[in-house]
């Protein structure tokens, strides 16, 4: 759990009820206040367009929806088949996964191997096979997973250990990015240009997908 109210309190917030649950929406263009040495780490480009992070979904959907997740959270587990679901039905939406490892050194390794997948063309199936794991992940169990889902373990340690800097410095981000923005804990949402603090059924994403759109710049 982390506790972060300074990045909240620098955005105005309202609640909407979806279904039975109080979710807070800030508009990301208004927390962007933010300030980092390094750069303006809640820019939409930052958040919503890291160059390091591949993205899933439609890559040239409408609408971006940015997941701070760690592969330990039930809850992230519970929540990646409706959000996929979503995305697949609606055709328009873009996603983009941000590791938040907070569950601990598992979650961080789990985390950096399934990114240096990328190097092979192999994030998707990296991501779904351990965030589908319906059993206690260990070091040994990640590549396992890994390699059942065709991805070259020794080429993505070869790949983690070559591109070490660039992964820590990515997870660096979000954990920066996530800390700015309040979030409490994982899973953590922005959907189009409102923060989401929490889990979400189909339904939630349907209605804050609408409501994003709705929100949005008309063209």
């Amino acid at each position: 759990m982390r506790d972060n109210s300074s990045g909240s309190r620098k955005a105005a917030a309202f609640f909407a009820f979806l279904g039975a649950a109080a979710v807070a929406f800030v508009t990301l263009s208004t927390a962007a206040v933010a300030q980092q040495a390094d750069g303006d780490i809640l820019s939409r480009a930052s958040v919503l367009r890291d160059p390091e992070i591949p993205s899933l979904g439609n890559p040239d959907g409408d609408l971006t929806i940015v997941e701070f997740f760690d592969y330990q959270c039930p809850y992230c587990k519970k929540v990646a088949p409706e959000l996929a679901q979503v995305a697949k039905d609606d055709g328009k939406v873009r996603i983009v996964l941000k590791d938040w490892p907070i569950f601990g050194d598992v979650s961080k390794d789990a985390a950096k191997l399934v990114l240096a997948a990328k190097y092979q063309d192999k994030y998707a199936q990296a991501h779904d096979a351990v965030i589908g794991a319906k059993t206690k992940l260990t070091g040994s169990s990640v590549r396992e997973l890994l390699a059942k889902a065709g991805v070259d373990v020794a080429k993505a340690t070869a790949d983690l250990q070559t591109n070490q800097k660039a992964i820590d410095d990515l997870l660096a981000r979000n954990n920066a990015q996530a800390e700015a923005f309040g979030f409490p804990a994982t899973p953590a949402f922005i959907v189009g240009t409102f923060r989401v603090p929490g889990m979400l059924t189909k339904a939630g994403f349907k209605a804050v997908i609408a409501d994003a759109r709705a929100a949005a710049p008309k063209p």
